[in-house]
């Protein structure tokens, strides 16, 4: 059967955001509205939870998703508003910079729950209500470049994400006889709001990205899309990075003055 634009569509399905009140999330959930879809985001800082939702026009619920009560709480109020959820991106996390050798056991603990520990009771949370309802689903964990490279000062955050690429891997095969797809998007630099005052980013990174800029949040958000919709009905388990080549350069870049290709720092 040919394939048609309606495929690209999320109508009658209700999608989850966690971290959804900034930034990449945020621009998910506008995404996922824009294509159909009823949103929840599930955001811990109360204000940008509730400016992301009057915007969008997506339910927010404040939700911690590193405690599991939280979650559950979140679940329920989501399926009681806008229906059975099918779609979840686990898309909350953070860092901080910290050496090696100066980082403190709580400091690991602290980035393992926010970068990994939640994907896996997200997760399980909406897959045990879709496997119990007999449905299919679509979950997106955010991961990141630095999960598949050496990340100087981030450490625990760059193990966390490369727990998370291969947690995807693991989630995939487990829930695929289910019909629930687990798929990964691995950004690299990405214009959030945060970053978007800094002017000389794009200068710095012009170079070190094949493709000559940072990305974008609509660009993250197109391949979330993506991945929810059935046009991607029979990928699961991969991690796509969108990143503007920078992966896949492993290490090459342009040369900012002669734009020849060279391996390793300029001369």
């Amino acid at each position: 059967m040919a394939i048609g634009p309606s495929d690209i569509q999320l109508t009658d399905r209700v999608a989850v955001v966690t971290g959804g009140g900034a930034g990449i999330g945020r621009g998910i959930a506008a995404a996922m509205v824009a294509f159909g879809a009823s949103v929840a985001i599930w955001e811990r800082d109360a204000d940008s939870c509730a400016a992301a939702a009057d915007t969008i026009g997506a339910l927010g619920i404040v939700t911690d998703v590193r405690d599991t009560e939280q979650v559950e709480s979140a679940l329920q109020r989501t399926t009681d508003e806008l229906g059975p959820v099918s779609i979840l991106v686990n898309n909350a996390g953070g860092t901080f910079f910290s050496r090696l050798l100066e980082t403190s056991e709580n400091g690991w603990d602290a980035l393992y729950k926010a970068n990994l520990r939640h994907v896996l009771l997200c997760t399980q949370q909406v897959a045990r209500q879709l496997v119990s309802a007999a449905r299919p689903g679509s979950i997106i964990n955010l991961t990141s470049i630095e999960g598949v490279r050496a990340a100087p000062g981030y450490a625990a955050y760059a193990a966390a994400k490369a727990g998370v690429i291969n947690y995807t891997k693991t989630a995939a095969f487990e829930l695929a006889p289910h019909g629930i797809r687990v798929n990964a998007l691995a950004p690299d630099i990405t214009l959030t709001e945060g970053l978007a005052n800094l002017g000389a980013l794009s200068a710095q990174v012009s170079h070190v990205v094949p493709m000559g800029r940072p990305g974008t949040v609509d660009e993250i958000a197109s391949a979330a899309v993506f991945l929810a919709s059935d046009m991607a009905s029979y990928i699961t388990g991969q991690t796509i990075h969108v990143d503007g080549g920078t992966h896949a350069a492993g290490g090459w870049y342009h040369h900012p003055t002669t734009g020849n290709p060279q391996l390793g720092p300029s001369q």
